[in-house]
């Protein structure tokens, strides 16, 4: 072999091209030799062009029937061949309706061969119409390409035809083969199943692996590919590449190594597989090429064969994997920076408790609990502060979603309602309808829930609730669920909604529970009995302050019952 690989496909070609020439001169030396033309041997009956030669009626260097003897039948002399033919063959005479038109043919001799097991041998046939013995052929065009045959004389070759067929035990189908020619006004026929059982598992297993292989005589100059390589090549089985013209599609880069590859078979050797890119119809394949000389006992290598697995989907699969990784990458960086961003907006947002609610008489304890620990980052939120007019805010909400677009939902219903607040005589169901008011109106905004409430220095609670879990009381060691009939829907989706309000009165020793849905909402269980489970614990929280009652709360549950983003606030009445 050359130690000077070629770079481009054209050196590449040019030489192999001197490769063959030498092997094919190498291999002459040895050949036999037989003339293509000599003399006509004795008996042979040369054909007049224009004039049939046999008494059958039909000519032809094609026809085989030339015996005119005394005495003799051409129809005997074609039934009697019938036996010898391999595949499933019948001599058809033409059934014609009124119109001359050809409709149906009568099966008149046939041999015992079945094209496949489910399906009557021809003999079994003789006298009965084909679509009777073949019903499966009426929708396959098999009558019109028989009679064609009739009507023009050239011969039918391999005809195909999905024949399906109802049978006793069922549904069968295959793909059957038909040859055909005429024979003096009739039509001797030949059909094949297209596949043989073990040529049908092979082409599975080509499919399956994604695999094909083909074979390049190099003295002949034929070349022969399975239908799996035609698969990956998207060609014509029946015309197979070359070696010049698959090297014309080998991508630039991969030149040298296919040629190291196709130059070492040339020579004899066996290449260790090898990965190559083709171009298949302007797209990119990856195949693996493993190569096996055959060599003569002269030595030289005549023929070479080629098996090629089709890498290209696990090549994407990687390349896919890794841009996927490098969008993790990016994205782990983006959360993080994302996080930080949160947790600082988040600290600027969620109040600590002021001074002034402890001067009216309650305390106050908050909590915040995310789902994913490293990500304190989402929608939910309360207020509670003392108004101008006496009255307390006391208030929690849920915006859908996480991330810093649920932060920024959250902190704009937040100061909305902040705003909303300082209207004089205001009660919650207006501050609720004014609140829903204003996300109905902004088509970026999505759905949200709330409670929304004031307690007066009476310490009567009036609450709305847009959507929103109901509120539970722990009062003398008793843990209740606050009736909310008076519910209303979600924020943002019945604009014009009128919110309504009830009032609860609370009592000194009280301790008030306000939660979002993440602390109840469990994946397979009904909120109403997670509800009640968390009525239980804070049953065993009585005589607790609104701090340790939280902390007694967190500590039952385990962090990753959490689904959602949690907020808790408590207020102790004294």
């Amino acid at each position: 072999m050359s130690p000077l690989i070629p770079q481009d496909p054209e050196t590449l070609k040019q030489h192999l091209a001197r490769e063959v020439r030498a092997l094919r001169e190498a291999a002459r030396h040895g050949a036999g030799v037989r003339l293509d033309e000599g003399p006509a041997p004795a008996g042979a009956v040369p054909a007049v062009e224009g004039e049939p030669f046999c008494s059958c009626g039909t000519g032809g260097p094609e026809h085989g029937c030339g015996d005119e003897g005394e005495g003799h039948d051409p129809w005997e002399c074609v039934c009697a061949t019938l036996p010898a033919i391999p595949v499933s063959a019948a001599l058809l005479t033409p059934v014609r309706d009124e119109a001359g038109r050809t409709v149906d043919f009568t099966v008149k001799a046939g041999n015992h061969v079945r094209a496949v097991e489910w399906l009557e041998a021809p003999d079994r046939q003789i006298g009965r119409r084909l679509l009777e013995v073949q019903p499966g052929a009426a929708v396959g065009g098999l009558v019109e390409a028989l009679d064609s045959v009739l009507s023009t004389g050239r011969a039918l070759k391999g005809h195909a035809l999905d024949y399906t067929e109802q049978r006793s035990d069922g549904l069968h189908r295959t793909k059957l083969l038909y040859d055909a020619s005429s024979c003096g006004g009739k039509v001797l026929a030949t059909w094949r199943a297209a596949h043989n059982r073990m040529e049908l598992l092979s082409l599975d297993a080509q499919y399956i692996a994604s695999m094909g292989w083909g074979t390049w005589d190099l003295l002949s100059g034929e070349v022969a590919w399975s239908e799996g390589l035609s698969s990956i090549f998207r060609n014509d089985p029946s015309r197979p590449l070359s070696l010049a013209e698959l090297c014309d599609t080998v991508l630039l880069d991969d030149v040298p190594r296919f040629g190291r590859f196709l130059l070492a078979l040339v020579d004899g050797e066996e290449p260790s597989g090898t990965e190559i890119r083709f171009s298949v119809l302007g797209e990119v394949r990856t195949l693996h090429l493993v190569g096996h000389p055959v060599i003569a006992t002269d030595g030289l290598p005549w023929s070479l064969h080629v098996i090629a697995r089709d890498l290209t989907s696990q090549v994407r699969s990687r390349q896919r994997l890794a841009a996927t990784r490098r969008q993790s990458d990016r994205l782990r960086e983006e959360a993080t920076a994302e996080r930080r961003v949160a947790a600082a907006l988040r600290e600027a947002l969620l109040p600590t408790h002021s001074a002034e609610l402890a001067q009216a008489g309650l305390s106050v304890a908050a909590a915040y609990l995310p789902a994913e620990t490293d990500a304190a980052v989402g929608g939910d939120w309360y207020k509670c502060r003392l108004l101008p007019d006496g009255r307390i805010l006391l208030a929690i909400g849920d915006a859908c979603g996480h991330g810093l677009s649920a932060v920024a939902r959250m902190a704009q219903q937040r100061h909305a309602l902040a705003g909303l607040a300082h209207a004089p005589e205001t009660h919650a169901g207006q501050l609720t309808t004014w609140l829903n008011e204003l996300l109905c109106a902004d088509p970026a905004a999505e759905t949200a829930t709330a409670i929304i409430g004031h307690i007066d220095q009476e310490r009567r609670f009036r609450w709305a609730c847009a959507g929103h879990p109901a509120p539970l009381l722990l009062r003398e060691g008793a843990a209740s669920v606050l009736d909310t009939e008076h519910r209303g829907p979600l924020f943002g989706l019945l604009p014009g909604h009128e919110y309504e309000t009830t009032t609860t009165d609370l009592l000194p020793g009280d301790l008030l529970v306000l939660y979002t849905d993440g602390m109840v909402e469990r994946r397979g269980e009904d909120i109403t009995d997670s509800i009640d489970v968390l009525r239980k614990v804070l049953m065993g929280c009585s005589g607790l302050g609104p701090q340790d009652t939280l902390d007694r709360i967190m500590d039952a549950y385990a962090p990753e019952e959490h689904e959602d983003d949690t907020c808790l606030v408590a207020l102790g009445i004294s």
